[in-house]
């Protein structure tokens, strides 16, 4: 099976520059862009990633206290789910899938609008990014989980949760494997296409950090990077950042200089 593959803004924020670069540009600051990633084939219409909630007030307010007032989400509101799926002409209801990485507020934000949905996530990061962690966890459950997408998951519409392991197929054509990294519930996913597979993942934020091994700045293992980096650079014919603002114009093949 082959798909087709689509980016859709979400918002974007500034973060210091060894967020993304461990260990160095120490002076610069580095935009992120938000990306939904819409997939279509076999019939099916799959998304990853669902943006930050409706209210980004609490997100803001964690990231303004845990690194500077300049890191806020900004969000247009052509960039709300609803408005962004327009105008590639789908609805909330359209999606067959949702696949998540990582849990966090601004990937499950929205969760409970795609209610034909079965919602995929890392088994593994279920559990020790939100049932039982292994250590104190620095972000909040509900930055990571809202409560309104914990009461749809756990009480609306727990059989359309589904865990996957750390190896497994999804659907023909599109598989995921765990990579840790930047969370416990952090996942890789390989879609297959016309003009080879394409690895979506939150582990790298940039190009840079998989094409040059440069480590991500906001990681928790070391050995993890390096591990998941060499995997993606022998498995993707092209690489997906869910946060690099290079992404459409790669995508598009643009850049003659990148892998995709």
């Amino acid at each position: 099976m082959k798909y087709e593959i689509q980016v859709l803004k979400m918002g974007e924020c500034q973060v210091p520059g060894p967020e993304v670069y461990w260990m160095s540009n120490w002076d610069t600051w580095e935009t992120l862009h938000f990306w939904m990633v819409v997939i279509r084939g076999g019939g099916k219409n799959i998304i990853i990633n669902t943006g930050p909630p409706a209210d980004l007030t609490p997100l803001n307010a964690a990231w303004k206290e845990a690194i500077d007032e300049r890191s806020q989400m900004v969000r247009q509101d052509s960039e709300r789910p609803g408005a962004a799926l327009a105008s590639v002409g789908l609805k909330p209801g359209d999606i067959d899938h949702v696949l998540i990485t990582p849990l966090q507020a601004y990937a499950t934000g929205n969760i409970p609008l795609f209610t034909n949905a079965e919602i995929c996530l890392s088994k593994r990061g279920w559990i020790e990014d939100f049932q039982a962690p292994k250590y104190h966890m620095h972000i909040p459950r509900k930055l990571r989980i809202p409560d309104h997408v914990l009461q749809y998951l756990e009480i609306t519409a727990p059989e359309r949760l589904r865990l996957l392991e750390d190896e497994e197929e999804v659907l023909p054509g599109i598989r995921a494997f765990w990579t840790g990294v930047h969370h416990r519930s952090s996942m890789a996913y390989v879609i297959e296409t016309a003009k080879g597979p394409v690895v979506v993942s939150d582990c790298f934020f940039k190009y840079r950090n998989v094409e040059s091994m440069i480590p991500l700045g906001i990681m928790e293992s070391l050995e993890e990077c390096m591990r998941a980096y060499e995997r993606i650079r022998k498995e993707a014919g092209i690489l997906l950042p869910l946060y690099d603002p290079l992404v459409p114009d790669r995508l598009a093949g643009k850049n003659e200089g990148g892998r995709s």
